[in-house]
């Protein structure tokens, strides 16, 4: 393993039959929850029960950085932008992190000090603590929607920190999934329910209350995960009692019951389609979009996310503008080609009319 800072060295450790273990030389073990996977699968995030957060090479499993995120609280969930340039996580104090990713990526020598300057936004979001971030790097402006053991899912604008709405629900929430229009929305309940919401986000103000509906086939316990799969017509949720439930979106019925045949205890799901792995009811669906246009993360945490996503915005009209240049530079020079054609030609011909017909040699034609 490869020293984490200056200060302590950090070992961590893995089993068939447990999580990933992170031990400090000083102070002990720490165990790690939440783990997200770079998208081209070179590393790992994962968030301690100490509020920080590591990052791991693969498949060597040598300890990159470690950042602190959510001081004297645990990480609760970690999520990665489409485009790989931030990383946000949840923690038990009800608090949102953004981190930009290419700091996780590199061995650090860095005071803890020094370390809490590269944080983009850290803002408390909820009175309990943070079971599930969704984010979404929009069109119109980036989102985050997160949901926890307050009752609540939020909707957050990323650019500006700022609350756009609040839907609330009579049991704490322990995932959420988004569909591939980012309106409507689904929760999974700790009273056994799966629950439907629409987003609508054109106004800035806050709302609360928004209408929920229960969709029919309640599990026996908990929800723990929930996932939109085939395209977003098909709804999966996993309860603690082991239970799977295949509901269709456009009715909400329940079309299959699955689950081990044992009924074991399930803790999270993970689906995954055509080589790609989605991890349930943590970072599903926004469009089903993984482009990687935008300002690296670097650039993010220099400028500011609210400059840099003006800053996108300019250098894409630059770029379309220069484009529409260039197409119209070269019809130009097709109609000069042609002008310059013409010109030749009538050159000629005066002065095939000056020699009276006969070629430049004075011969009779």
């Amino acid at each position: 393993m490869s020293p984490s800072s200056s200060s302590h060295d950090i070992v961590l450790t893995s089993s068939p039959e447990g999580p990933i273990t992170a031990y400090n030389a000083s102070t002990g073990a720490e165990p790690v929850a939440p783990i997200a996977p770079s998208p081209d699968g070179s590393c790992i995030f994962a968030g301690g029960l100490s509020g920080n957060i590591h990052s791991l090479s693969i498949p060597s499993g040598d300890l990159i950085a470690s950042f602190l995120a959510h001081p004297g609280s645990p990480v609760s969930c970690l999520e990665i932008s489409p485009d790989w340039s931030l990383l946000v996580s949840g923690g038990d104090d009800g608090r949102i992190a953004v981190f930009p990713v290419f700091q996780f990526l590199q061995n650090s020598s860095q005071s803890e000090k020094d370390k809490s300057m590269t944080m983009i936004r850290s803002f408390t979001a909820h009175d309990g603590p943070v079971t599930a971030i969704v984010l979404c790097m929009g069109i119109s402006q980036p989102t985050v929607v997160s949901c926890s053991t307050d009752s609540t899912c939020k909707l957050w604008s990323l650019l500006e920190g700022k609350n756009l709405m609040t839907v609330a629900f009579p049991c704490p929430i322990s995932g959420i999934a988004l569909d591939p229009s980012e309106t409507d929305l689904y929760a999974a309940g700790s009273d056994g329910s799966v629950y439907h919401g629409v987003l609508k986000y054109e106004s800035r103000k806050q709302r609360r209350g928004q209408l929920i509906t229960a969709l029919p086939g309640k599990h026996c316990a908990a929800v723990v995960s929930i996932a939109l799969v085939n395209g977003g017509k098909r709804l999966v949720s996993a309860a603690e009692d082991g239970s799977v439930h295949m509901r269709e979106v456009e009715t909400g019925e329940v079309v299959m019951t699955m689950g081990n045949s044992n009924l074991e205890s399930i803790s999270e799901m993970v689906v995954a389609k055509r080589g790609i792995v989605d991890d349930g009811g943590r970072r599903r669906g926004c469009g089903g979009s993984s482009s990687s246009s935008g300002l690296p993360g670097k650039e993010l945490c220099a400028l500011g996310i609210k400059e840099a996503g003006e800053l996108e915005k300019v250098m894409s009209s630059v770029m379309e503008d220069r484009g529409k240049a260039i197409n119209m530079l070269e019809s130009a020079i097709e109609v000069y080609g042609s002008l310059l054609k013409l010109i030749l030609k009538e050159a000629n011909r005066g002065t095939n009319n000056s020699n009276g017909g006969k070629p430049k040699d004075g011969t009779e034609q």
